[in-house]
Order: C-alpha cells, then sequence, then structure tokens
C-alpha cells in the first residue's frame, strides 16, 4: 500500500506542482486549501506525513500545527513558508512540525525530505519491543513512549526519534551535522537550528532543571552528549 500524503495551500499553482511530483515519487496524495479544511482531513485521514503552508486562509499553518499536536496527532509535518524569516521557521518547529522549507523550493528537495523523514519514522516504527534506561529515563521505541520515575512524557515523533538516538549513542558526543544526518536523514547540507531547537524541547521535558541540564549536556565547539545524571 502506498504511502499517503496531505498537500495543505492556498496556491493552486503550488498544490498542482507539488502533487504532481510527489506522486511521480510513488505517493498517494490529497490536498486542502485552507487551515480548516486541512485539520478536517488530517483528523479523519491516515496520512503518512502533511505538507503544511504557513500563511493559510481561515487557521495558518501553525495554528494547524499547534491543534494536530495538541490533539496528540503526530503525523509528521514538512512546513512551508514564503517568508525567510527566522522567526516564523523557529515558531514553526517549536510548535510540532519535523521540517521546513523556504519558497521558492525545488519539487526535487521537497521529495527528498519527505523521504528523509519518513525513511527516519519507519525505522524507529521497527525498533525491536524493548525498553532502555538511561537514570530514571526509560523509552520504549516500538510504542514511541517515554517516561522519568513512571510518569509518562510526551514529544512529538520528531522529538522522540532524536531521543531515542541519543539514548541508543549515550555517552558518545554527537556533532549537529551528525544528528541532522542521523535523526533527519538530510544527505545535503542542512541547518543545524532544527537540532538546537529539538534538543531544547527534550531538556524541557526530562531535565528537572533545563539552566543545569543532566541528561543532555552540551560540548561546547563540538555538540551534544546524552549520558546518566551523576547522583
Amino acid at each position: 500500500m502506498r504511502q499517503r500524503i496531505l498537500i495543505v495551500d492556498d496556491e493552486a499553482s503550488i498544490v498542482t506542482l507539488l502533487k504532481f511530483n510527489v506522486e511521480q515519487a510513488g505517493f498517494e496524495t490529497d490536498v486542502a486549501y485552507d487551515g480548516l479544511e486541512a485539520v478536517q482531513k488530517a483528523e479523519e485521514g491516515d496520512f503518512d506525513l502533511i505538507i503544511l503552508d504557513l500563511m493559510l486562509p481561515e487557521m495558518d499553518g501553525t495554528e494547524v500545527c499547534k491543534h494536530l499536536r495538541s490533539n496528540k496527532i503526530d503525523t509528521p509535518i514538512l512546513m512551508l513558508t514564503a517568508k525567510d524569516d527566522e522567526i516564523d521557521k523557529i515558531l514553526g518547529l517549536e510548535l510540532g512540525a519535523d521540517d521546513y522549507l523556504t519558497k521558492p523550493f525545488s519539487p526535487k528537495e521537497v521529495v527528498a525530505r519527505i523521504k528523509a523523514i519518513l525513511r527516519r519514522s519507519i525505522k524507529a516504527e521497527e525498533s525491536p519491543g524493548i525498553s532502555m534506561q538511561v537514570g530514571d529515563l526509560t523509552i520504549y521505541p516500538d510504542r514511541y513512549e517515554a517516561e522519568i520515575n513512571g510518569e509518562g512524557l510526551m514529544f512529538t515523533r520528531k522529538e522522540f526519534e532524536l531521543l531515542y538516538y541519543f539514548v541508543s549513542n549515550k555517552g558518545i558526543v554527537l556533532s549537529r551535522d551528525k544528528l541532522l544526518s542521523a535523526v533527519w536523514n538530510y544527505d545535503f547540507a542542512g541547518d543545524t537550528r532544527i537540532v538546537d531547537v529539538h534538543v531544547s524541547h527534550l531538556r524541557e521535558k526530562i531535565e528537572p532543571d533545563t539552566k543545569k541540564p543532566t541528561y543532555i549536556k552540551t560540548v561546547r565547539g563540538l555538540g551534544y552528549k546524552l549520558e546518566r545524571p551523576k547522583v
């Protein structure tokens, strides 16, 4: 069965372009032209990924993203923005988007990003049904779940995938480029700020004090390292 992609954009020409190239890459597609229609289809349909424009009528892309995540719909989201604005990009990631592209974009790059996101999702879903523990943190790779001291934690799909990679490489210093390649599966130069935003989210959820992290340590000039908190 082919994977399904929901394309959300209010510009018919963009939708036509994306639909053609995504279907040529072997995916099934559905489309929505405003935020409300996007929410309805995302809640009712079974999609493997959502391509979501930032500037939409009815509800903008950030509102759609926030609504879906607050309703526990963790379908990966690739956000599109016509604005070359750092605030918009970071806001989209903070609200749960997995990645972003700035218009104008290459259709080939869109397809490459889609495949990269889905490859990582499939790998995580195929992880053996075991638990992994570091200190009081326990994660369950097959269920996309984690807990600290028995208390469940909420993550977006990409946040969990990053946490899983950290735990799988406990004690190893990981550069931002390495994390970008391993978790986002980029085979081309990407924006490492994506990594920093997601690390910040993880710290907010697993660290007792985000200003003095005990799990995910920053290694200056190199990257990050996850380790067991010292008692």
